[in-house]
């Protein structure tokens, strides 16, 4: 059986284009909203203990991307169909059927690019935006060179045209899905075997679709971040960002990477691993409340 995140309800909501997706729901309906948006190779079962916790105040929506868990998984026709553009949208839709006209968003790793995307597109129904350990799409594919790229393999892997991706990675599905799980998190009693095989499973039945979200960051998300980077465009609602050092270890400095997006910022660094929210969530809790008082 599947865990899932405790005291929550279990719907499917309409996302953008007829996709649907299978959401958990808790707190007061009529309490402010937040969506959490899940990372790879996870699903919104990753947020079970900061959901519950932020539940206490707000109504809480934690619904799985589209492509992955158990949301629909609707074939790569097209470039827009796992484009970060789609799946804002899909988020403002789902929204938007439990009848919230604005809300708060919070994205851990590819959720974190949705919900970048979604602050971009979405300004007027954004009120404030939390960012879980990425980089944008754009200063990513800038700041992973030489050696230090390696880091980064599967994005380059995943990058590749449709057929050979797919091939290697379904055969070797937990393997590849677990080796990110084991290579990623600081603290691995944070992802029980229960929730560590939920993962492997939930990501081994979605491999094409994974794949096409990560294409999509190499080619139209690309075109639709430097668009907004040629005209200017930056995130007008409150932002904090949450990650782990990756700065200093590549080169850069993030917190001047997202403060050329983010006029209005909290950057905070964190020694916990990359699934933060499940190794560190009273941590996590907290900057995503005093994010929701600004």
């Amino acid at each position: 059986m599947t865990p899932t995140i405790p005291g929550f309800d279990q719907v499917r909501l309409p996302g953008a284009d007829g996709v649907e997706l299978a959401a958990s729901v808790g707190g007061d309906p009529g309490a402010s909203p937040v969506v959490l948006l899940h990372g790879f190779p996870q699903t919104r079962l990753m947020w079970r203990h900061v959901a519950v916790r932020l539940a206490r105040e707000h109504h809480v929506i934690c619904p799985d991307l589209r492509g992955y868990g158990a949301s629909d998984k609707p074939a790569a026709t097209g470039p827009d169909v796992y484009a970060k553009r789609t799946m804002a949208a899909d988020v403002v839709a789902l929204a938007a059927a439990l009848g919230h006209e604005r809300f708060a968003l919070v994205g851990h790793d590819r959720g974190a690019l949705v919900a970048f995307r979604a602050g971009l597109d979405h300004p007027e129904i954004l009120t404030h935006l939390g960012i879980l350990d990425i980089v944008p799409t754009l200063d990513m594919w800038r700041v992973l060179q030489g050696t230090s790229a390696a880091v980064g393999y599967h994005l380059f892997l995943m990058a590749q045209p449709p057929g050979l991706p797919e091939l290697m990675i379904a055969n070797s599905a937990d393997a590849f899905f677990g080796s990110f799980l084991d290579a990623w998190g600081g603290d691995p009693a944070a992802l029980p075997e229960e929730v560590r095989a939920a993962y492997l499973r939930a990501s081994a039945a979605a491999v094409p679709s994974i794949v096409a979200d990560y294409r999509a960051s190499a080619g139209i998300d690309v075109t639709h971040d430097q668009a907004d980077l040629d005209a200017g465009s930056q995130l007008a609602m409150p932002v904090t960002v949450v990650q782990q050092d990756w700065g200093a270890r590549l080169g850069y400095d993030a917190a001047e990477v997202w403060r050329a997006w983010a006029p209005d910022l909290d950057h905070r660094l964190t020694r916990a691993g990359h699934f933060m929210a499940e190794e560190a969530p009273e941590e996590i809790t907290s900057a995503i409340q005093d994010l929701l008082k600004r």
